[in-house]
């Protein structure tokens, strides 16, 4: 365990370079050296739609704008925090609003988590996207088909053997590593043939997390 928190902590600190084609941790190195260069986001509410407005200019400099129309007949559904429409034939996209977030750092960072304990639904960052004047996330995802109805006393056990214990509900915590993962219902966790799909993640970092 303590590895893997080892591998997780250098991808969410981590001051290397980043590969062209990792924009999601692009944009979360951004937003973290904007919080350590003293932008404070946690002073009140307000500075969200600041976070928001730096992150537009920076999306518009570094080409993160998605500027391809997403239509309404290609909708499929929808949950508090985002809508998921058909993108072709094998994927979906994603419009999020980082609304289970207090800030949009915290939601790259879940993205990051969910990539790295997720690969077979890893997340694909196509940009930003201004939608009726509020600043929204686009990704993209395989589409997973669920073959049968998912039981959530093995996605209890799943994760209990991974060191995720149940805290209330489908939410659970890693102690150890300094994680929240939440929102585990039967629709965010599908059965294919017999194997578990976590097509719907929200992760959170204790303060632990930077500790070893």
């Amino acid at each position: 365990m303590e590895n893997i928190k080892h591998e997780l902590q250098n991808i969410i600190f981590s001051n290397e370079p980043v590969s062209q084609g990792s924009s999601i941790q692009k944009i979360q190195n951004f937003l973290r050296r904007h919080e350590e260069a003293g932008f404070n986001f946690k002073k009140q509410q307000l500075l969200k739609s600041k976070e928001a407005s730096a992150l537009i200019k920076f999306a518009k400099t570094e080409g993160f704008i998605y500027n391809k129309e997403i239509l309404e007949e290609h909708f499929i559904s929808e949950g508090a925090e985002q809508r998921v429409y058909r993108y072709d034939d094998f994927s979906i996209i994603k419009t999020n609003s980082s609304i289970f977030y207090e800030y949009w750092l915290d939601y790259f960072n879940s993205l990051l988590l969910h990539n790295y304990f997720f690969p077979s639904t890893q997340y694909d960052f196509l940009g930003f996207k201004l939608i009726d004047n509020e600043l929204y996330a686009v990704v993209k995802q395989d589409f997973i088909i669920s073959t049968e109805s998912t039981n959530l006393s093995m996605v209890k056990e799943f994760l209990a053997f991974n060191g995720f214990e149940n805290v209330r509900n489908n939410d659970y915590i890693n102690k150890e590593l300094g994680i929240i993962f939440e929102d585990l219902h039967d629709e965010n966790v599908l059965y294919n043939n017999g194997a578990l799909f976590f097509i719907d993640t929200v992760f959170y970092l204790q303060k632990n997390f930077i500790n070893k």
